[in-house]
C-alpha cells in the first residue's frame, strides 16, 4: 500500500538529509516535489495546497529547533503537517460512556465492503469484551442478509435478519426490531449494516434518514473504498451532508497504491478516519492512527503497531523457545515453519513490511513474492518430522523426495536449505549481539512488552 507515493517521498527526504548545506531554494524544492507526489497519489488539490502552505511557512520561518539540523527539522516538519493532513490526534471511535446499547450506522455506497467491514467491526469489538448485534438492514441488495448472517456465524456474533421483513420501510422496521432484540438479549453495542447504491441517490438518502430516525445511532461509519481515491472523501462530504457522518472507514487500502482517500478525507470532510481495511480476512481490520501511519508513508515505519499485532497472535513461550535455538544454533526448519505461519497470522505480509523502519527500502525490488513462501511451506512439510528436526540429514536421495513432494527440483531445495543456513546464522548474531549487528540481547517478552508500552 502506498508504495509509489512512499518511494517518492522517502527520496525526497533522502536528498535533503544527504546535503551538507540546506536553503531555502532547497526547501522550496523538496516541498514541490511532495507536491507533485502528493497530487498523483490522488490527494485533494486544497489539502495539497494547504499542506504546501505549511510546511513551507514552518521550514523557511523563525521556528528552527536549536540543537537540530535544518534537514533533521525538515524532515519533523513534514511528518508532522503529513499527521495533521491525516487527522491528528483525533481519538476515532470511541464508545465509552454511551448508554447500553451503542448504537452503529454503517453507511456507503454498493460495493465499498460496508457488510464485510460491518463483521469485521463486530468482530473486533467482540474481541475486546464488547457483545455486539450486527442488524441486517440491507433489504435491497440480493443475499445481502444471508451474507451477514454466515459472516455473523464465522466470527461467532449474533445477526438480527428478521429475513421475512420487506417493503419500502423494511430497513426501518428490522432496525426497530433488532434494537428492541439487542435490548432484551443484553447486547451492549449494535452495528447496522444498511442498503448501498452505485451513487449516493435521493431512494438511498431517504431510506438512510428513515433508519438513522429509528436508531437515533452514537456513531454513524462510512465504509469508503480506498481505491477511489479523492473521490472517496468527495463521497463522504456526499453523506456527511445529507445523513451527519461521525467518522469513516477505508476499506481494500491494501490494494490501494496511492493513498488519495486517506490524505484527503480529514481535509475534505472534517473526520476523522477511525480504522482501514487491511485485506480480506476477518481479521484485517486496523485502528487508524494519524502520526503512525505518516510514519510508513514516510519510511519510518510502525513498530508500535508491528509489536501490538505481534502480541495477539505469537504465543510467549514459544517465542523465547525460538530465541533460545537460535542463540545456540539449534533453530530447526520446524521452527521456521511455525513463525511462518505466526507471520501470516499478523496479517499480509506487504502490510507489515510497510510497518518495519527502512524495510521496504532495503528490499531489492521493494515486495514480498508470497509464491516463494508458499513454496518453501511445501518443502518443509514434504519432509518427515526427523527431517524438520535436523535438515542436515537431507542427502540427495531425501532431497530427490521433498521435491517431488512440493512439486520444485532438487536444486531448488538444496538453495533453500543453503538459505535457512545463512539466515540462521544471521539470525543467531543478531540474537548474540555479534559485532557489527548492532543488536544487545534481550529476553523476547521483554522486548516487546517494552516497545509495546
Amino acid at each position: 500500500m502506498r508504495t509509489s507515493l512512499s518511494s517518492r517521498l522517502i527520496d525526497v527526504l533522502r536528498n535533503v538529509t544527504t546535503r551538507k548545506q540546506l536553503t531555502e531554494r532547497n526547501i522550496r524544492d523538496a516541498v514541490t516535489e511532495i507536491r507533485n507526489a502528493l497530487l498523483e497519489a490522488d490527494v485533494n488539490v486544497r489539502v495539497v495546497r494547504r499542506f504546501v502552505n505549511r510546511t513551507v511557512e514552518e521550514a523557511t520561518g523563525d521556528r528552527r529547533m536549536s540543537g537540530v539540523s535544518a534537514a533533521d527539522q525538515f524532515t519533523r516538519t513534514v511528518h508532522q503537517r503529513l499527521t495533521e493532513m491525516l487527522g491528528g490526534d483525533d481519538p476515532g471511535l470511541d464508545l465509552r460512556g454511551l448508554d447500553s446499547p451503542a448504537r452503529i450506522l454503517m453507511v456507503g455506497l454498493q460495493g465499498s465492503g460496508k457488510t464485510t467491514t460491518a463483521a469485521k467491526l463486530a468482530r473486533r469489538l467482540a474481541a475486546g469484551g464488547r457483545k455486539p448485534l450486527l442488524i441486517a438492514a440491507d433489504r435491497a441488495r440480493p443475499a445481502a442478509v444471508e451474507q451477514l448472517a454466515l459472516l455473523g456465524r464465522t466470527i461467532g456474533v449474533d445477526v438480527f435478519t428478521a429475513a421475512g421483513l420487506r417493503g419500502a420501510d423494511g430497513a426501518a422496521r428490522v432496525t426497530r426490531e433488532g434494537l428492541e432484540h439487542a435490548r432484551r438479549s443484553g447486547h451492549d453495542v449494535v452495528i447496522v449494516d444498511t442498503s448501498g447504491r452505485s451513487q449516493a441517490d435521493d431512494a438511498l438518502m431517504r431510506e438512510l434518514e428513515q433508519v438513522r430516525s429509528v436508531l437515533r445511532p452514537d456513531r454513524t461509519l462510512l465504509v469508503a473504498d480506498a481505491m477511489t481515491g479523492q473521490a472517496a472523501a468527495a463521497v463522504a462530504r456526499g453523506f456527511e451532508e445529507r445523513i451527519g457522518i461521525t467518522g469513516a472507514i477505508l476499506s481494500k487500502t491494501d490494494s490501494d497504491a496511492r493513498g488519495g482517500a486517506a490524505l484527503s478525507m480529514k481535509g475534505v470532510t472534517g473526520k476523522p478516519v477511525c480504522f482501514i481495511g487491511t485485506g480480506e480476512r476477518l481479521e484485517a481490520l486496523e485502528p487508524f492512527h494519524a502520526e503512525r501511519f505518516a510514519g510508513q508513508i514516510l519510511g519510518m515505519g510502525d513498530v508500535v503497531s508491528l509489536v501490538e499485532k505481534a502480541e495477539q497472535v505469537i504465543d510467549q513461550r514459544q517465542a523465547e523457545r525460538t530465541l533460545r535455538r537460535v542463540r545456540s544454533n539449534t533453530l530447526t526448519l520446524a521452527d521456521y515453519l511455525e513463525q511462518m505461519r505466526g507471520l501470516r497470522k499478523m496479517g499480509d505480509l506487504e502490510a507489515l513490511i510497510d510497518k518495519i523502519p527502512g524495510a521496504r527500502a532495503a528490499m531489492a525490488d521493494g515486495a514480498i513474492d508470497e509464491r516463494v513462501l508458499r513454496t518453501e511451506e511445501a518443502m518443509i512439510l514434504s519432509m518427515t518430522p526427523a527431517e524438520r528436526e535436523n535438515h542436515r540429514i537431507l542427502g540427495p536421495s531425501r532431497r530427490r523426495r521433498v521435491a517431488r513432494g512440493s512439486g520444485t527440483t532438487v536444486l531448488a531445495v538444496s538453495r533453500f536449505l543453503k538459505k535457512f543456513d545463512k539466515m540462521s546464522a544471521t539470525m543467531r548474531k543478531m540474537a548474540r549481539g555479534g559485532a557489527g549487528s548492532g543488536v544487545k540481547p534481550a529476553r523476547a517478552g521483554r522486548s516487546l512488552r517494552r516497545h509495546g508500552r
